[in-house]
């Protein structure tokens, strides 16, 4: 028995298609902006911030993958140039032989609090800027349930 494709109808195809442009362009310039003013991708920036949000500024590489959406072979290569930048430094877990710790260091911390202005500043700019109160809770509650429909959590 075949099944049937469920087409998007024209006003679905219009959303998904503002949508998918909206949030590459705003990924893309904050990007180019992070890139520009602090030498670093946002991938690496926000690997950053999970570490400096985490108790004593480390977290296992394999929560650090999860938490940031990230594979381990791209986060193991992500860390590679962070610790070769001297932002993060890799240790070897206490009570697992097999994992390791990445630990965001001093110079690593100095760095993105030295960042975070203009980020956020971009942020607000390129996103909240640009939308009504009424719009940021609608894309926050719409975020919302995409992230636990998608997530499971």
């Amino acid at each position: 028995m075949a099944v049937m494709t469920r087409w998007l109808d024209p006003d679905e195809q219009r959303t998904w298609r503002a949508y998918v442009a909206a949030s590459r362009a705003l990924m893309d310039a904050l990007d180019r902006e992070l890139q520009r003013d602090a030498g670093m991708p946002h991938a690496y920036y926000e690997l950053l911030v999970r570490l400096s949000e985490a108790p004593d500024r480390q977290l296992r590489m394999s929560e650090l993958a999860e938490a940031s959406g990230s594979s381990r072979s791209r986060l193991s290569h992500a860390v590679a140039r962070l610790e070769a930048a001297g932002w993060v430094r890799r240790e070897e877990c206490p009570t697992d032989r097999r994992g390791q710790i990445a630990l965001l260091t001093d110079e690593g911390f100095a760095t993105l609090a030295a960042a975070a202005p203009g980020h956020v500043e971009g942020v607000r700019r390129h996103l909240f800027d640009a939308l009504s109160p009424a719009q940021v809770d609608q894309l926050r509650r719409i975020s919302e349930t995409l992230a636990e429909h998608l997530t499971g959590s």
